[in-house]
């Protein structure tokens, strides 16, 4: 069996040293259960000092090979564009910054072997994080589960293991707004999934800010979802619905109660309430215009600055 490991990088030089420590050892392991690795780094831009230490870690093993993003696109492109080159039976995606165990790896392996074409590594307790960050990923995951077409079995998207065919599709239907965990669950296949903790960020700063997530949750919702629109629709139909009624109510009162309806304060409040209505639903329908036409003008999802001679390997095998 052959193993691809996919690793989006930015901005992670306090890590490599020692992520790389802990992969060669597990390049051993997994090397003495016959099964041969290969490792994919892909540099999303980084501006420190990560690229020049891929460099030469891939001169040092041939194991290792990295591609380098031509512009910051955000780690699910990352590990896209890790899968376009990857040649295993399987490929896992993990972060670099050692909050997810690379040791874990092993027990993915185990549970693919029992048929499972995807085997997620879902989080049972994340280490080091503010309450307020674990309320709004759970509040996340519950909008989405409730409110689009997936419910997503397990928390995260930050480490997998697929099978060849698998992540070919995530190659082939990524789209121009991939969400990565959203996708591969649309995608069906045998899904199955490990539990464990993720670490605590060891050095360096989180770049998943709260701006991050939630464009990730309206990328997500907007590209699984039809139900805004159809909540639009119910919700115009219940708006003229009311307007009906308080017509014939301010009929009803004028014919039998020849009371005159003096109605400023009350015209200027449902002015407002269904200027904002209709705003909302002018912003929800650019969203999905707006996802549209990028995926209309079919743009590359990435492109490649720089790279190791991964693409003579790849050809070689």
């Amino acid at each position: 069996m052959k193993l691809s490991i996919v690793i989006p990088v930015y901005n992670e030089e306090g890590n490599l040293s020692e992520l790389s420590s802990r992969l060669n050892q597990l390049v051993s392991t997994l090397q003495s259960k016959n099964i041969d690795p290969e490792i994919i780094i892909v540099d999303d831009h980084s501006d420190d000092n990560s690229l020049s230490f891929l460099k030469e870690l891939c001169q040092k093993s041939g194991t290792y090979n990295f591609i380098r993003l031509s512009k910051n696109s955000g780690s699910h492109v990352a590990i896209i564009a890790g899968f376009s080159y990857c040649t295993g039976d399987a490929a896992v995606f993990l972060a670099s910054d050692l909050q997810d165990p690379p040791e874990l790896i092993i027990e993915l392996i185990e549970k693919y072997s029992k048929g499972y074409q995807v085997v997620w590594a879902y989080r049972k307790k994340i280490e080091g994080i503010s309450l307020f960050t674990r309320m709004s990923s759970a509040i996340f995951k519950n909008i989405f589960n409730k409110t689009s077409n997936l419910s997503t079995p397990f928390a995260g998207a930050d480490f997998a293991l697929l099978d060849r065919k698998v992540y070919r599709a995530v190659v082939a239907s990524a789209g121009s707004k991939p969400s990565l965990g959203a996708l591969i669950t649309w995608l069906g296949f045998k899904q199955s999934g490990v539990e464990y903790v993720k670490q605590e960020r060891r050095h360096g700063k989180s770049k998943w800010t709260m701006q991050k997530k939630v464009n990730a949750f309206i990328d997500a919702f907007v590209g699984f979802s039809y139900k805004p629109m159809r909540f639009m629709t119910l919700l115009g139909v219940l708006t003229a619905a009311v307007g009906f009624l308080y017509s014939l109510v301010v009929i009803f009162i004028r014919l039998f109660y020849k009371t005159q309806i003096e109605g400023w304060a009350s015209l200027i409040v449902v002015v407002l309430i269904l200027g904002g209505v209709q705003m909302l639903m002018t912003g929800v329908l650019g969203e999905y215009l707006w996802r549209n036409l990028e995926e209309s003008r079919k743009r590359p999802l990435f492109f490649i600055e720089e790279q190791s001679d991964i693409e003579n390997k790849k050809q070689s095998q």
